[in-house]
């Protein structure tokens, strides 16, 4: 299959693309450069369609037939294309019946002496049919009209550009992106036409059709992101009226001149019978907005205005409006409703002072109820050592009962202390200070600690951690995580059962497991373990009891000295916990693995 067939079939798409342009301008027709740039791409479906049936076409009557059809459009492209040229730089002035009149004369001539070919012969000397693409190629030899067409084509071309490229140079950038967007797209048709035209390259096609494309590609892009069409000068009233926002225009005397149906809503004075009239009798029922009016600072305000039933609030911009000469001719004022946003944020404030106050009350009140009964149950356990003292001196034996009392006492103990560092940890209180540490020395420390509640249940502890291991943590941190793992691991490991603490290290970084032989966690309980903030703590295997805390704990102070924390257990087999922590910035991995 020989490929005019996909470049008709591409030709054919491109042309429904351009109707549905012509019909969104179609839509838009109040506005009169939709109107020019809908019929600038009429022309090009014309051409389009045409040219996509011209190249499948396989006798020459066919081909004449659909190049009449392309040249319903073909004479005429240029001419609205430069029409819409001088709506968009501001020149509509011009577009009058005696300039589109004169504009129109070549155009015309053009048409017409297409249609008459075969009487003169002056716009194709001839036409003739080119096998050697393997599909007919029609051959034409310009007379001297289609190159009065040509002439006149690039002429305008030519004066429309550099209109375009003038106000380029003196628009906002925004406006300019636009401009620019104008300019390349014009280029599209213009440009492809050109290189067939000059036959600079040999073309055994015309490719002007595909500038089209081109062409309608960055004009989409301009319409849709930049809202091109609508920025034509004489559309500015009907966005003026359109606006949400209130705007008003004064004289230099502070007199109305004008304003927008936004503006007659908000301010309830302003009608069109009170044009004329000094700003001091309209606004006089805002005297806020007529200080700002009068005084006309350079900037925006929030203020204040109060109406006859409701209270609203505004941003108000206002600033000069200079002639050409850049001189000051009259005010702008611009009121932007923030009423609903104001009192938000006056919700908003109003919420946080009073969660502020709750929550500082709530910081005092856990403060001193946690220190409260921390305080009396210290007293407590010295005063259980001391009556364990004297019963050993008077030889009374009430083992059980006070080893009862001394293990309450102590798992109050342990509780409060518990919520004091989660709460700590919570407010900001801890200060995250990493050291240097020994691990091997701070685990050991740990395991003193806890080596009554081992002992009782005769507990074996072994450590496998190589001597000369440094971390770089903080000491408290670092401390709480060793003691909490370690001390479920004595809850949940039954009497003559063992612990092994192992470290192995890698390029930055000690990894630190601590087994048991316990009872496992149930799969219930090990999907959601450290996964939940607040977990339920269990039994553990001679009745302790916990409040919780302590794995979150442990997970928050893993993740802040930077390192992560997980387990693996199996019902009735045991657990085993891991936690990563980093080593000394100034260590390196060869230290240990040397």
């Amino acid at each position: 299959m020989s490929y005019n067939i996909y470049l008709s079939v591409f030709l054919m798409a491109a042309a429904c693309c351009a109707i549905i342009i012509c019909y969104l301008c179609w839509k838009r027709r109040d506005l009169p450069i939709s109107v020019s740039y809908g019929l600038g791409m009429l022309t090009g479906v014309f051409y389009t369609f045409g040219y996509a049936f011209e190249i499948v076409s396989t006798s020459l009557d066919h081909i004449r037939f659909w190049l009449r059809l392309e040249y319903m459009g073909i004479p005429f492209g240029t001419l609205f294309w430069f029409i819409m040229v001088l709506q968009y730089t501001g020149r509509q002035a011009l577009v009058n019946k005696r300039v589109v009149a004169a504009l129109m004369s070549v155009p015309m001539i053009t048409f017409i002496a297409h249609h008459t070919n075969e009487l003169h012969h002056l716009f194709y000397k001839s036409m003739t049919l080119d096998y050697s693409e393997g599909f007919p190629v029609l051959v034409l030899e310009k007379g001297p009209l289609y190159y009065t067409h040509v002439y006149y084509s690039y002429v305008f071309f030519v004066i429309g550009t550099v209109m375009l490229v003038r106000m380029f140079l003196k628009e906002t950038p925004r406006i300019k992106k636009q401009v620019a967007l104008m300019i390349i797209g014009s280029w599209g048709p213009f440009g492809f036409a050109l290189i067939y035209v000059s036959d600079i390259v040999y073309m055994p096609i015309d490719i002007s059709p595909f500038g089209f494309v081109f062409s309608g590609i960055f004009y989409m892009w301009g319409i849709y992101q930049f809202n091109m069409l609508r920025l034509a000068p004489l559309a500015h009233q009907k966005m003026f009226e359109s606006m949400q926002d209130a705007v008003i225009v004064l004289d230099m005397d502070n007199s109305l001149m004008s304003f927008n149906q936004s503006a007659a809503e908000t301010i309830q004075s302003l009608s069109k019978k009170k044009i004329g009239q000094p700003a001091a009798a309209i606004f006089s029922e805002y005297p806020l907005l007529l200080e700002r009016v009068v005084h006309l600072p350079f900037h925006a305000s929030h203020t204040q205005i109060s109406g006859h039933l409701d209270e609203l609030f505004f941003n108000i911009h206002m600033s000069y409006v200079n002639n050409s000469r850049r001189k000051p001719v009259g005010k702008m004022i611009l009121l932007i409703d923030v009423t609903e946003s104001v009192r938000s944020e006056q919700k908003l404030l109003e919420n946080a002072r009073q969660l502020s106050e709750l929550n500082t009350f709530k910081d005092k009140m856990f403060n001193v109820v946690a220190h409260d009964i921390r305080d009396p149950l210290a007293v407590l356990i010295n005063l259980m050592e001391l009556i364990e003292e004297e019963m050993q001196d008077q030889g009374e034996s009430h083992d059980e009962l006070l080893n009862e009392m001394g293990q309450q006492i102590k798992n109050t103990f342990d509780l409060v202390e518990s919520l004091l560092d989660w709460f700590r940890s919570q407010r900001g209180g801890m200060v995250f200070r990493p050291v240097e540490r020994d691990l091997l020395h701070a685990i050991q420390s740990n395991m003193r600690l806890l080596s009554v509640r081992s002992e009782a249940k005769r507990i074996h502890i072994y450590t496998d951690i190589p001597k000369g291991v440094f971390v770089y943590a903080d000491k408290e941190m670092l401390d709480l995580i060793i003691r909490n793992l370690l001390s479920n691991a004595i809850k949940f490991t039954d009497f003559d059962g063992s612990i092994r603490i192992k470290a192995e290290i890698s390029s930055n970084k000690v990894t630190v497991s601590v087994n048991d032989t316990g009872l496992g966690i149930p799969n219930d309980q090990a999907d959601k373990l450290l996964q939940e903030a607040y977990p339920s703590s269990l039994a553990g295997t001679a009745g302790e009891r916990g409040v919780g805390l302590g794995l979150t704990l442990c997970k928050e102070f893993v993740q802040l000295n930077g390192g992560e924390i997980w387990f693996e257990s199996k019902p009735s087999q045991g657990s085993t916990f891991y936690f990563t922590i980093p080593i000394p910035p100034s260590e390196s991995s060869s230290r240990y693995l040397a």
